[in-house]
């Protein structure tokens, strides 16, 4: 755990978010030792640094594009191709109709964690338990992200993205 505190609060995170970022470690640890096809080829110390390291690098990045995504405005003055502004229009349309086909404690809960509210203060403000909080949230951004990918506007739009790269290239 020190170590993974050290990682998490030198890249920017605080000690709640190095304690969430160890236990989901160890909760993949344990689903990666559950799995028959798995040989540890290092040691478990190694492995557990490198699968939090790379949850907290995750974690980071959905942090970053949600708070891109709130703060994200577009100014009629700003001069920005016209294919970009529907492509943003587009993302943003896709975003809020699949956000809004969530349940509502999942909404909630993701609403708050893009505020930075801490994990305890969401589960006190809602009246659950800092393990519920936290397994919903995680519930919850992967059932976005898989509504978000599966949405025909999304899958188009990355179609047309593929095209225009073919293209170009």
């Amino acid at each position: 755990m020190p170590m993974v505190r050290l990682l998490v609060t030198h890249m920017g995170g605080t000690s709640e978010d190095a304690k969430d970022i160890f236990q989901d470690g160890i909760m993949i640890m344990l689903e990666k030792i559950d799995s028959r096809q798995f040989t540890l080829t290092c040691r478990f110390k190694t492995f557990l640094y490198c699968v939090c390291e790379n949850l907290w690098k995750s974690a980071l990045d959905k942090r970053h594009a949600a708070s891109n995504y709130f703060t994200r405005k577009v100014d009629p003055d700003n001069e920005k191709e016209f294919t970009e502004l529907i492509d943003n229009k587009l993302h943003e349309e896709i975003f809020h109709e699949v956000f809004e086909s969530l349940g509502p404690v999942s909404k909630k809960i993701l609403k708050l964690y893009w505020q930075d509210v801490p994990p305890q203060e969401i589960a006190d403000k809602l009246g659950y338990t800092y393990g519920y909080v936290r397994k919903k949230k995680c519930e919850a951004q992967i059932e976005l992200t898989e509504k978000v990918k599966k949405h025909p506007g999304y899958k188009g739009i990355m179609n047309s993205e593929r095209i225009a790269k073919e293209i170009v290239h």
